[in-house]
């Protein structure tokens, strides 16, 4: 298992790191394909966490909890539902979501996040894992209210900042079953495991894989569990997942 990051240092220019007994080791070079380790460390208290990496898409999964499904009474998907965020929705795993103006129904969704570390086209499932860089955690953040309304799911699930991603990216774990949780105000308000997806990780891979092409750093968001909720202005977020971290986000006004 290792576990990378993406920081900023005083320069403000992000690079990545590997993280060891708390201290960030600057690596250079792509850590999809090939990279060094050098010996100029961060302590990881001392530094800025940006969003673990700058996929070219990231590919959302609805209603992929068995959970989910039996609290709100829906129908079993059949296949998985599938939509699009854009990469300009990613913040940091600690900056703040912003609450906009066109909308009044905001909700979150904490969802084990895939980060693709090769080229995938038609890949199938017994495969799939096998094109998995690493996991890190997601808040699928959407306007309910905008959801829909004018057509697909891209103005409600489109706004800036509305995915926060991280802290880290944590290779060689298995994404079959991790505890997954959100706390709103210290409050849990979702608690479940990745092993009630309907859809598994290697079947998602394969799946979407078919339809388009993945590339190295892009991002599969799974689902989240029952419990997700609507957000107010002031609230503070902590999505976990185990064996990867937390990430923490203050809602603020637009």
């Amino acid at each position: 298992m290792e576990i990378f990051v993406k920081i900023n240092d005083k320069t403000h220019k992000d690079f990545f790191g590997l993280l060891e007994n708390n201290q960030v080791l600057k690596v250079n070079g792509d850590i999809f394909t090939e990279y060094t380790v050098t010996e100029e460390s961060y302590p990881l208290d001392e530094i800025k966490l940006s969003a673990p990496c700058e996929p070219s898409k990231i590919v959302g999964i609805g209603l992929n909890y068995k959970d989910a499904v039996e609290k709100t009474n829906a129908s079993t998907p059949v296949e998985p539902i599938v939509f699009l965020k854009p990469p300009t929705t990613i913040i940091g795993p600690y900056d703040p979501i912003i609450y906009p103006a066109m909308s009044k129904v905001v909700t979150y969704e904490v969802e084990l996040a895939v980060v693709i570390g090769k080229k995938a086209k038609n890949v199938s499932e017994d495969k799939a894992l096998d094109y998995v860089f690493g996991y890190t955690i997601a808040n699928d953040v959407t306007a309910k209210d905008l959801l829909g309304k004018y057509g697909p799911w891209d103005i409600g699930k489109g706004f800036d900042t509305f995915l926060p991603l991280g802290p880290y990216i944590v290779t060689g774990i298995d994404p079959s079953k991790l505890r997954i949780t959100m706390r709103q105000n210290g409050v849990t308000t979702q608690d479940s495991c990745t092993c009630n997806m309907i859809f598994s990780v290697p079947y998602l891979i394969g799946y979407v894989s078919k339809i388009m092409t993945l590339l190295p750093g892009d991002v599969i968001i799974t689902g989240t569990p029952a419990g997700a909720s609507e957000l107010k202005i002031g609230d503070v977020l902590e999505g976990s997942i185990e064996n990867i971290g937390t990430i923490t986000n203050k809602v603020i006004g637009g």
